[in-house]
């Protein structure tokens, strides 16, 4: 059947259903998000004379939970006007409202009779074939439908969301004994498709896939550290994106989650695996079951293995004598000393491993810098990936046949740059295995029969495909749903054209993709090369071209480094060539003769912002942070982003008030550096264009999304554009009113003077320079004035002071 989601129901409005609710909501779906009734009156109420009958009582649970939902950072929500998509209502007099919601999704408190009463009050209300399931993060779910009816029961699955649902892309489907096939698949696909999601199809065992095998891995960290006699900070500090985790490595992680949170799986899991080979491990260590004792369950109660202290009010004087003055308001973190359980300052952990391995970009190669350190780190990475890798493995049958969905869990559902089976291939499996042997840990039978017959890798790839080892065929196979994605890195072997830093693929039906890899895919002369002769290519060959990169972003922008080194040494004719190419660059997108479509993702920062304005179309990730942010080293968008700023304040068709008006929230976007916080949010910041660009949910789908949108222009006919002569600024006038918010805003000291010049700079250009009325321009006459510009600001000592900044610390100096 063609089943369609119009309407969701979600039960329980915690912080997981309230997640859920805006997720549902933020893809445009109509949300019903419904709680409990309060059992007594608050303060505010009692002072109201209030009674439990009144609605605003009665909704008080569910109203509350949506709005700490809506403030809560970072931001659960794409755009802010997703609050209109939810009613909230109360189980007790709102729950006949799911009768029109095609999706119920139970989030109640984990316990089985709580789930299993409100499923009882669900069937009399929902209407036959709607969909029913339940987000439990380890409750069998064959238990929870017992009872009901076969409607009920063939329509009923667990949807595991993991929170935040906005971020943490994982969502386990698992299957009830009566689940109907068409709605696992239905499932599958939709939370694929539309939630964004990676859906990963789990067994009903204990924890499912991603808390067994990632609760086991935050374990195995706290039985390495007491064994080599580490603390909290060096942990975080080895956990980290060095590694390929997230930058709130193990501790911090754990205080996020909720210290709780992360003792029920582990608690649960030995009583429930008997047969687990690792169940000990489980066990709590002492200083974990003081923290429980102590409620120290992080951020939710204020403290876990951190601690955020603020400072003290400063004392007179008198009363401070020689002690050292303190800021007021100056907060400071601290750590947990897990040997006397008190909290002190953060100490920096310094490893030689580590200053070896930092500098390495290629996250396998780092990893096996990381695994080979002769160090106590060294040590470290050695003794967790033994443990990880014995028990990932191990677990197949178990919890999955496919090893895959392992990796696909532990990536999507943790954060995790790189699964295990991947980071074993990464280390190579042939020598980690030696290693384990030597230290007593076993691995898993098959993967020694994998080894003893010559495959050597759990995964490869062959024809553009990757294949994972199938331990039950013991050959490779094709990882099932992959055709709908387009990974760019399965094709390097045979590139249409390459330099040192970029290659163009095939990427099939005439279409080819440009992808480059550098420090944070950043954009230096090679790319801008490299963007030219895919343009030529594609235009004597093919039928048009995608640009799209792999890694956590798709661009930070220009590179920093070689602008500061030109300007430092006043090299002012190289600077003049390199911005000369950057525009030539963009306005080759924007003028050729095929349709050209970027697919950004993360990070879109300055030049990647560019050219994503001069593409033809955008097929944006929906977790995309796009921005001009040039004003924070002390510049202007020098690659043709000022310019199409200007273009599109003349492109309004309105009048010339509301026109200025529009111009003006450009010059405010673009002078306080403004990333949008998502795809959505682009659209409202005017980087993307309503009509023409496109928001893919599912990032992994935006490459596919990208060719279908080329072959869509090229099969309409497309045409190249001519050059722009038409443009309309506002001169002298325009300028007048930019500048007197500027000085109201000095006045208020809400920006420095330096701030002020460079935002008159930016006016300056966006008007189309010292001209007397409203005039119409070319784009090469708005290009040079903001080449000049971008040049002028290049001599300035605090925009070197800026620069220099940012390739220091990483973050801009206020000056």
């Amino acid at each position: 059947m063609n089943r369609a989601i119009r309407r969701v129901a979600v039960i329980g409005s915690g912080v997981m259903g309230s997640r859920i609710a805006a997720h549902f909501a933020g893809i445009g779906v109509q949300v019903l998000l419904l709680d409990i009734v309060p059992n007594e009156l608050n303060d505010a109420e009692k002072a109201k004379s209030l009674t439990l009958e009144n609605k605003q009582v009665r909704n008080r649970i569910v109203n509350d939970a949506l709005q700490a939902m809506l403030k809560s950072k970072p931001s659960a929500v794409y755009t802010k006007d997703v609050a209109g998509r939810i009613q909230t209502g109360n189980i007790e007099d709102d729950l006949p409202r799911i009768a029109d919601c095609d999706w119920v999704v139970e989030v109640v408190v984990e316990r089985l009779d709580i789930k299993q009463k409100i499923f009882e009050r669900i069937e009399q209300h929902r209407k036959p074939g709607s969909l029913i399931t339940s987000n439990t993060s380890g409750i069998p779910i064959r238990m929870m439908a017992e009872g009901r009816s076969e409607d009920f029961q063939q329509h009923f699955c667990g949807t595991h969301f993991f929170n935040p649902p906005r971020y943490l892309r994982l969502l386990e489907i698992i299957p009830a004994p009566n689940t109907k096939p068409e709605v696992i698949s239905f499932l599958m696909d939709y939370g694929s498709r539309f939630l964004g999601k990676t859906t990963v199809l789990c067994k009903d065992t204990p924890a499912f896939i991603a808390n067994r095998v990632g609760v086991f891995g935050f374990m195995a960290v706290f039985k390495a550290m007491q064994q080599l006699g580490l603390n909290i900070d060096d942990v975080d500090t080895l956990t980290g994106t060095v590694m390929g985790r997230p930058k709130s490595a193990t501790f911090r992680t754990g205080d996020v989650v909720g210290l709780d949170t992360l003792v029920h799986v582990a608690k649960a899991l030995p009583q429930h695996v008997p047969n687990d080979e690792m169940k000990e491990l489980f066990n709590l260590p002492p200083f974990i079951e003081k923290m429980i004792e102590n409620k120290w369950f992080g951020d939710k109660t204020g403290q876990g293995f951190y601690k955020k202290n603020k400072a003290p009010f400063p004392k007179s004087p008198e009363e401070q004598g020689d002690e050292k003055k303190v800021d007021i308001g100056k907060s400071e973190i601290l750590t947990l000393n897990l040997d006397t359980m008190e909290y002190g300052p953060k100490q920096k952990s310094k490893f030689a491993t580590l200053e070896t391995a930092k500098p390495i970009e290629d996250l396998t190669t780092r990893l096996k810098a990381l695994y080979g350190g002769q160090d106590k780190a060294g040590e470290f990475y050695r003794l967790f990936h033994h443990m990880l890798f014995a028990y990932a493995g191990n677990r197949i049958p178990e919890i999955a046949d496919e090893l895959y969905k392992i990796d696909d869990a532990l990536k999507a559902g943790f954060g995790w740059e790189i699964g295990a089976f991947e980071s074993w291939d990464a280390l190579g499996v042939e020598k980690v295995l030696e290693h384990m042997k030597a230290g007593n840990i076993k691995p898993a039978p098959w993967i020694e029969e994998m080894v003893a017959k010559g495959n050597k890798t759990f995964y490869k790839t062959e024809g553009g495909k990757k294949k994972y080892y199938d331990s039950r065929t013991q050959s490779y196979e094709v990882i099932p749903g992959t055709d709908t994605f387009i990974v760019l890195e399965n094709l390097d072997d045979k590139p249409v054209w390459s330099n040192s830093v970029c290659k163009l693929v095939d990427i099939g039906d005439d279409v080819v993709a440009l992808q480059w890899s550098t420090k944070m895919n950043s954009i230096g002369g090679e790319v801008l090369a490299a963007v030219q002769k895919s343009v030529a290519i594609a235009e004597e060959k093919y039928k048009g071209l995608v640009i799209a990169n792999s890694g956590a972003n798709f661009s930070a922008g220009a590179n920093v480094g070689l602008i500061f080194m030109f300007a430092a040494e006043q090299e002012y004719d190289e600077l003049d060539m390199a911005i000369r190419q950057f525009q030539n660059t963009t306005m080759r997108l924007r003028y050729s003769s095929i349709p050209v479509v970027v697919a950004p993702h993360g990070l879109t920062l300055g030049g990647g912002c560019e050219m994503c304005l001069h593409a033809d179309g955008v097929q944006a990730a929906a977790e995309s942070y796009i921005g001009l942010v040039e004003l924070g080293v002390g510049l202007i968008p020098g690659g043709g982003g000022t310019k199409e700023m200007a273009v599109r304040a003349s492109d309004r068709n309105i009048k010339e008030d509301i026109e200025v008006n529009y111009l003006q929230q450009l010059f405010i976007n673009v002078g306080t550096a403004k990333v949008s916080t998502s795809a959505h949010e682009a659209f409202d910041n005017f980087i993307l264009r309503k009509g023409t660009d496109s928001i893919s949910m599912n990032q992994d789908r935006r490459i596919a999304d990208a060719k279908r949108k080329v072959i869509a222009m090229y099969e309409m006919g497309y045409t190249q554009p001519a050059m722009r002569n038409d443009i309309k600024v506002q001169g002298r006038g325009g300028m007048g009113g930019l500048l007197s918010g500027l000085h109201a805003m000095r006045l208020g000291n809400y920006i420095s003077d330096y701030d002020k010049f460079l935002a008159e700079k930016l006016a300056y250009v966006l008007c189309g320079g010292d001209l007397s009325l409203a005039t119409t321009v070319s784009e090469q006459y708005l290009l040079d004035l903001e080449r000049e510009t971008f040049l002028s600001l290049c001599g300035q000592k605090k925009t070197l002071e800026r620069l220099q900044s940012i390739l220091q610390t990483g973050k801009p100096l206020r000056n």
